[in-house]
């Protein structure tokens, strides 16, 4: 599967965005997918995961009440809907699958197919 992300850009704390990730190829549905950030200087770190249907996401601790994960298998597409941001969320996101093992959860590790990132800069 390729992944594009889209969506970032410039925001003022407290603001939103939201991310996209469209993916090409066949059977979208047979992949979990996740969403994962690199802010300057510093490791990529896991933000947010969905299981291949969609009944199961997980969050990061600094995301949790304020990102939401989502996904539309018909459309091929993932997104990231991103509210009340703060300057520490600036950072390139990325969007990242696997292909899944039709569990009911999802985790934050074995990502191997990855999109190019998209800048989010936030200002406060």
């Amino acid at each position: 599967v390729q992944l594009q992300a889209s969506g970032g850009g410039l925001a003022q704390t407290g603001g939103s965005l939201r991310l996209s990730c469209v993916a090409s190829g066949r059977s979208f549905s047979n992949y979990d997918l996740g969403w994962f950030r690199q802010a300057p200087g510093k490791e990529r770190e896991f933000v947010a995961g969905i299981n291949w249907s969609g009944s199961s996401t997980l969050y990061a601790d600094s995301v949790k009440g304020r990102f939401t994960i989502s996904r539309d298998n018909a459309k091929k597409t993932m997104y990231l809907q991103m509210n009340s941001l703060r300057t520490e969320d600036t950072a390139v996101y990325y969007c990242a699958g696997k292909f899944t093992t039709y569990s009911r959860t999802i985790d934050g590790l074995g990502f191997d197919y990855w999109g190019q990132g998209t800048q989010v800069t936030v200002s406060s």
